[in-house]
């Protein structure tokens, strides 16, 4: 039994509708996070005439271009392989799927767009898309946008929470004010379950359904599985080893104090230089999300990193549950006991929550002095730091960065934890599950 889950695409797809001057919308993003349910969905709602070409799937399709970009060669090779579709001017959406398999039909955008008649959206996976010739295509005539898995918002949603509860918990964020020990105890059970399931749709949905985790890690492992046929698969002009043993060592590399990923203990004799292009290549697939570790901790944060230092995170952390050894799977499932990957855990999850909401990821690690903070982000006027604690320990660096004078861009900070909410005069406490609010928070609170 399939439920049909809400998502933020969801809204995203009707303003996109609502706009007069729409542009061809391209939805890119990993493989299996839902993507072609939604934009089906959507399309199926809003038009009288859907015409759904998967590439992979219906290969025959590729060559409708043979005949150049014009929409009406392309509508008589369609119409040639297939007699009985329709075209209704001003009620018609193409659904171009997978085109990673056919980069041409980004070329064509540009026509659609000129011609007026359709609306076209596209989606493929990210994964071994040839997006850079792609995004090189019909620049300026067509949109763009990356949809994640799941994040805990939607998992809300999807346990049966409508808006007026996730306001509920933005209103005590915005007064500083706390929640009550009910509300606490729910949001903390559910947020442990979602770090179990990640926000891959088809697990999330048997979660549901079962109401238990049962059946979820074999669907997890084999998404683990595909991801790497993928990469054998897609990885053209790189080696494939290298991307491999990169990602068959993210959560190895996590589980160590300071996280940070280095080639250099991958293989004897391993060089960075040696691996070029593969940590990136991964990003890109929308597999991982890399955190880069800053110069100095002070705007811009662009610019303002090393980018051979860095941390690898998965892109969905119930994946990276399914990566780790069985005894240490079963012990957080059966107990809730994250034992020696707790830190990663929770890192992994605040790092996801924040790509979510568009947020680029950086740390810093300096010696002199000893100072290291796990996360930064910002607002209008300032660089906010981000602790992120598994335990209730020390907040040292983060009392040191906003007190310092040498460090006059940081002007307040947050720590997330089992804490529940509350300002300090120099930093927030929130609790791990409010991260999903935080750039709203940071967008419309006023600094004390």
């Amino acid at each position: 039994m399939n439920t049909l889950l809400r998502r933020k695409i969801d809204s995203y797809l009707l303003a996109w509708k609502s706009n007069p001057y729409r542009k061809p919308l391209i939805v890119k993003g990993a493989r299996q996070i839902g993507k072609t349910r939604s934009i089906e969905w959507f399309a199926r709602q809003n038009y009288k005439n859907v015409i759904s070409i998967n590439f992979v799937e219906q290969s025959k399709y590729r060559n409708i271009f043979d005949d150049g970009y014009e929409v009406n060669n392309i509508l008589k090779n369609i119409s040639l392989l297939n007699p009985d579709i329709i075209f209704i001017p001003g009620d018609t959406i193409f659904f171009f799927d997978e085109i990673q398999a056919c980069p041409n039909c980004a070329t064509a955008l540009k026509f659609f767009k000129l011609d007026g008649r359709f609306d076209v959206i596209c989606s493929g996976s990210l994964m071994g898309i040839n997006y850079r010739e792609i995004e090189s295509n019909s620049v300026g005539y067509k949109e763009d946008y990356e949809m994640h898995s799941m994040d805990f918002e939607e998992f809300l949603w999807a346990k049966g929470y409508d808006d007026k509860v996730i306001e509920d918990l933005y209103q005590h964020m915005l007064e500083v004010k706390p929640l009550s020990q009910l509300q606490v105890d729910i949001m903390l059970a559910l947020f442990r379950d979602y770090i179990i399931t990640g926000g891959m749709p088809e697990v999330v949905n048997t979660y549901i359904v079962n109401k238990t985790f049962s059946g979820t890690l074999p669907l997890q492992q084999q998404l683990l599985k595909d991801y790497e046929e993928d990469i054998t698969k897609y990885a053209v002009g790189l080696d494939k080893a290298k991307i491999k043993t990169i990602y068959n060592n993210i959560s190895a590399f996590l589980a160590k104090e300071n996280k940070r990923f280095l080639i250099t203990k991958l293989a004897k004799n391993a060089r960075n230089r040696d691996y070029v292009g593969c940590v990136d290549w991964l990003a890109d697939a929308g597999v991982i999300n890399i955190c880069y570790c800053m110069n100095v901790p002070e705007l811009p944060l662009k610019g303002n990193y090393n980018p051979s230092l860095y941390k690898i995170y998965f892109r969905d952390t119930g994946l990276l549950i399914a990566s780790l050894d069985e005894e240490s799977q079963e012990d957080l499932r059966a107990n809730k006991n994250m034992g020696t990957y707790k830190g990663a855990i929770y890192e992994n999850i605040v790092a996801d929550m924040l790509v979510k909401q568009g947020y680029r990821l950086y740390y810093f690690n300096g010696n002199n002095p000893a100072l290291e903070m796990d996360f930064f982000i910002r607002d209008a006027h300032s660089l906010i730091p981000i602790e992120v604690k598994a335990n209730d320990g020390a907040t040292a660096s983060l009392n040191k960065l906003i007190i310092s004078d040498k460090y006059p861009d940081v002007k307040y900070g947050i720590k997330l934890g089992y804490k529940n909410i509350g300002f300090n005069g120099r930093f927030y406490t929130f609790p791990y599950y409010l991260t999903f609010l935080l750039k709203r928070f940071v967008r419309e609170h006023h600094t004390l």
